[in-house]
């Protein structure tokens, strides 16, 4: 899509001579950039956002959500199983950090982004974006744009992104899918989520969509179950049957004692059986696919796919004549999805509402979400599945439903914001007299207050986290009826950023500082969550049948005492150890049981090439 860009950004009025000029040639300059890009694509005007440009001067890294009242950041109901993630703060951070911790490890990408409906419902900048924005749209592609990239490292080599998203950015959203990940087959999937509809100027909307993105050349959308089976001959029927239609699709079938034995090659144009069942001397019988009146078909399989299906393939004897049926219980998924369990208002806003009492626009249905994370991971109950755009846990919320009904051990990370809402923030303002020009200002000198409203009433907080620690340990819904939990444990965490602006100027005191403050950071890359021990020369994770430990200081002695502990744990064990450079120790204290990493050199090499990104 070629878009013109605006070429004057702040559409100020020019006072002077020297202004105008100046407007002038930087017009000049615009047109000339314009000119050199590529003729397809998406164009539209690159609008700064300052959390990225915040990334450039702090490191991102985690900390575990402190315990308050209501707030329980560990969730377990099951030692045996692995812990979900659920990440609060910007989700630009929390992707991050999740470059350095999950690089290729996420299995499924599911997003449900703003819409930009011109409803206020996100911001930019700290600021709602509404219908009256005229950036509205170039706001909403460079914000997914940034996450998008990150987003892209993170996907294991075969895995799948899904985007659900409505006619508002429809269109510009397939097109920068399209320059992201170029490399990818991408389908748009219809979805009905509310058939009343949504009354618009002219159409009354009762769609979204889903886009789903996955590698070329393979399987990775798998197929829908159906109650019913469905029974049919294997021999194509109608106006596209005919064998000059598709040539590979007329072959023998081989029957012996009324069972399929094999398939033989595809016949050569001029080959012409007498009749569907030709007998040969070992007491087998060819099966063709010719009609009752003579008339040359085709399979509705060529030969490779019959091979591959053959499980669904049996004989049938009619009229004294071998007759191939095809008995099929999935199919292909379709590209239009109409189902009832699809409403939003009802399996989304309702359910939602008989779980926890706090109120959340718009939640998708529980079982869209479902569905689409079953297309692709039917065969995956190990997958991990990441939703940046958590809301109130929907995804999370599927993929407990989805473990619970295959016995599956698939994993979870969830990144929301602690935003409270316009309806909350107005009110925390009407608390305090604060105007909404002096609020930003106002949150920094009081932050406390502002933290303690967002505990209460933020989305991460009092819905997401809420949400998922009733479904995994069992709620009593506002209907009054007891519901089982579904299980599953829980680790809730905070973004925080480090300070290495001074790196050039004190890159000692950076360095070190971010080592004392990265240990939650690296238990969560080694899958090693359970702090067990810190003091000031080492902090030890465990979990997953191993160790994690960072040593922070350089003393060998000491250091030859952290060794000598994680070597008689005799359990692998990884040990990250603070250096000024790379590999500093890999072959000094590698061991049978222990894999040496530097710390935090590969931090600081990760958020550069997001910083490049």
């Amino acid at each position: 899509m070629n878009k013109l860009k605006k070429m004057t950004p702040e559409n100020k009025e020019v006072k002077t001579l020297d202004e105008a000029m100046k407007k002038i040639a930087e017009l000049q300059a615009e047109i000339k950039k314009v000119k050199k890009q590529k003729k397809y694509g998406l164009v539209w005007e690159d609008k700064k956002e300052q959390i990225v440009e915040d990334c450039k001067r702090n490191v991102p890294i985690l900390r575990l959500k402190e315990k308050k009242k209501g707030i329980d950041p560990v969730v377990t109901t099951d030692e045996t199983k692995d812990e979900n993630i659920l990440i609060e703060g910007d989700n630009y951070h929390a992707l991050s950090v999740l470059n350095y911790t999950h690089k290729g490890k996420v299995n499924i990408i599911y997003i449900d982004p703003p819409y930009n409906t011109g409803a206020r419902d996100w911001k930019y900048n700290n600021d709602y974006i509404d219908i009256n924005d005229q950036w509205r749209h170039s706001k909403w592609i460079s914000f997914m744009n940034n996450r998008l990239w990150l987003a892209k490292n993170l996907l294991a080599k075969n895995g799948v992104l899904i985007c659900a998203i409505d006619h508002n950015e429809q269109e510009a959203l397939g097109i920068l899918i399209q320059e992201i990940f170029s490399d990818k087959e991408i389908d748009p999937i219809v979805i009905i989520h509310n058939p009343a509809g949504v009354q618009g100027d002219n159409f009354s909307y009762t769609h979204e969509f889903a886009y789903f993105v996955y590698p070329k050349n393979g399987k990775y959308i798998g197929e829908v179950s159906r109650d019913k089976e469905l029974v049919s001959p294997l021999r194509d029927w109608g106006g596209t049957s005919a064998r000059k239609l598709a040539k590979t699709c007329f072959y023998p079938i081989i029957v012996k004692d009324g069972e399929i034995t094999g398939f033989g090659d595809v016949c050569p144009i001029d080959f012409h059986p007498k009749s569907a069942n030709i007998k040969q001397k070992d007491g087998s019988v060819y099966v063709y696919p010719i009609d009752d009146h003579g008339i040359e078909r085709k399979w509705v399989y060529a030969k490779a796919n019959a091979e591959k299906n053959v499980h669904q393939l049996f004989v049938k004897e009619r009229d004294g004549e071998f007759v191939i049926i095809r008995r099929k219980d999935s199919f292909t998924y379709r590209t239009v999805w109409d189902d009832k369990r699809y409403y939003a208002n009802i399996y989304g806003s309702k359910t939602l509402n008989n779980i926890i009492p706090t109120k959340f626009s718009f939640p998708k249905s529980i079982y869209t979400v479902e569905d689409c994370l079953k297309a692709v991971i039917h065969d995956k109950n190990k997958a991990v599945i990441l939703d940046f755009f958590a809301g109130s846990g929907t995804t999370g919320h599927a993929v407990l439903e989805l473990n619970k009904q295959d016995g599956g051990n698939r994993k979870f990370i969830l990144c929301t914001n602690s935003e409270v809402g316009e309806e909350k923030e107005k009110e925390f303002r009407e608390k305090y007299d604060i105007d909404s020009e002096t609020l930003g200002r106002w949150k920094k000198e009081n932050k406390n207050e502002w933290l303690d409203w967002c505990d209460s009433f933020g989305i991460a907080s009092s819905i997401t986290a809420e949400r998922l620690k009733r479904v995994m340990k069992g709620y009593t819904s506002i209907k009054g009826e007891k519901v089982e939990g579904l299980g599953g444990n829980l680790r809730y965490y905070k973004t925080d950023l480090v300070d290495i602006e001074k790196l050039h100027r004190t890159p000692d005191h950076s360095k070190v500082k971010l080592t004392y403050q990265a240990g939650e950071m690296i238990g969560l890359r080694e899958n090693t969550l359970k702090e067990k021990e810190k003091n000031e020369w080492w902090q030890i994770f465990e979990g997953s049948g191993k160790t994690t430990a960072i040593y922070f200081k350089e003393d060998k002695e000491k250091l030859h005492e952290l060794v000598d502990l994680l070597e008689k744990k005799k359990t692998p064990a990884v040990l990250y150890i603070f250096s000024w450079g790379k590999n500093e120790y890999k072959s000094e204290y590698s061991g049978a049981n222990i894999r040496v990493e530097d710390i935090p050199e590969p931090i600081l090499e990760v958020y550069k090439e997001i910083n490049r990104l």
